[in-house]
């Protein structure tokens, strides 16, 4: 049996991609090593393979990357290993370093365009830091998969690379409706986003968005940087009766959570090439808890929601305008539930990993 040492550098409790390609990886008669981090607020972890956490002296910033670095290097270098996983850039370093100097096969899963995250463009320094190990290692690689068609283009374009595409859709489920609520509800609509509370993703918007829309609550799901600016904000606009915040929850709390809204956001905005070619995971959250979805008009989450007609691409990105939108599509919700029915059955990981297992099973 192969062994895989697959590495990330978050704190592995709440990334379905991973969990998902190490779940199809065990189920293919692979062993399955993940490691991440330790941090303060991390969640338990219940998985069926063997895994490992830092406890990092830095949890943010230059000196974070520096010490994770590092002790990866080193972690895998006496680690037994056929086959090195890494994911995002963040991770591929130390493991095209020991892969070099153990002969041992290097895939390379490319979450997102990492060097052009919102986070870096006013950071020059920091993003040619990553520019720099980007060009020397991306040429080298011989087993690379990508999150969708355009970032896969991207990288092919630049680096004369043939990327793979494994999408980042959910396992099937089946649909859970609770009564239970993590939060006291008293509107008839209820909206939802889900996900990274990151600078970009069209949470401002909707927070002023929220003054215009009357009966109407909103949760948004998650953690990140800029979730106490946020908070401050609806506080300031005296919006805590509409506006809820919930930590990050693990995917299976999530299955209960989202049906019971009535709207999913991925609102994103266009800053950079990495948020213009997104395809978020909460897009397919929301159509395998089967509400309908409103998207921004970027080109991967677009061509989604107007080939499965699965919900609406933002019109006019304006608290007022968007606000009519919501209401419009509150109003009509029930003309998208077969359609989201129908991509339920079809955007599944069980219908996308056999290109990963045939990825596996051909390393080069």
């Amino acid at each position: 049996m192969k062994k895989i040492i697959v590495s990330v550098t978050n704190d592995l409790s709440t990334d379905q991609r991973v969990q998902k390609v190490c779940n199809t990886l065990k189920n293919n008669n692979f062993e399955i090593y993940l490691i991440g981090r330790q941090l303060p607020s991390s969640l338990n972890l219940n998985l069926p393979y063997k895994t490992f956490r830092f406890k990092l002296l830095f949890n943010k910033g230059f000196l974070f990357y520096a010490e994770y670095n590092l002790r990866l290097f080193f972690k895998l270098l006496f680690l037994k290993k056929d086959i090195l996983l890494a994911n995002d850039l963040d991770t591929l370093l130390p493991n095209f370093l020991i892969s070099t100097i153990f002969n041992k096969k290097l895939v390379y899963d490319s979450h997102e365009l990492y060097t052009e995250v919102p986070e870096l463009l006013d950071r020059p320094f920091i993003k040619n830091i990553w520019l720099t190990i980007e060009k020397w290692i991306f040429p080298k690689l011989k087993n690379v998969y990508t999150v969708n068609k355009s970032i896969a283009k991207y990288y092919n374009k630049l680096y004369n690379i043939d990327l793979k595409v494994i999408r980042n859709f959910p396992n099937k489920q089946v649909l859970i409706k609770t009564k239970k609520t993590p939060f006291k509800f008293e509107h008839k609509n209820l909206l939802i986003y889900q996900g990274a509370i990151n600078k970009g993703r069209g949470l401002e918007l909707i927070i002023e968005t929220m003054q215009f829309l009357k009966s109407t609550e909103l949760i948004i799901v998650g953690d990140g940087d800029i979730k106490k600016n946020l908070i401050k904000k609806v506080n300031h606009l005296n919006l805590n009766q509409s506006i809820k915040f919930i930590d990050k929850q693990l995917p299976n709390q999530l299955k209960e959570l989202t049906p019971l809204a009535n709207l999913g956001l991925s609102i994103e905005e266009n800053l950079g090439l990495n948020y213009r070619y997104a395809l978020p995971n909460k897009l397919f959250d929301y159509i395998q808890a089967e509400i309908p979805v409103l998207a921004s008009d970027l080109p991967e989450m677009s061509s989604i929601v107007k080939k499965y007609h699965i919900g609406e691409i933002i019109n006019i990105r304006s608290p007022k305008e968007l606000a009519k939108q919501i209401e419009e599509i509150l109003g009509s919700k029930h003309n998208y539930i077969e359609f989201i029915k129908r991509a339920k059955q079809t955007l599944t990981w069980e219908n996308e990993e056999e290109k990963l297992i045939e990825i596996y099973t051909k390393l080069i």
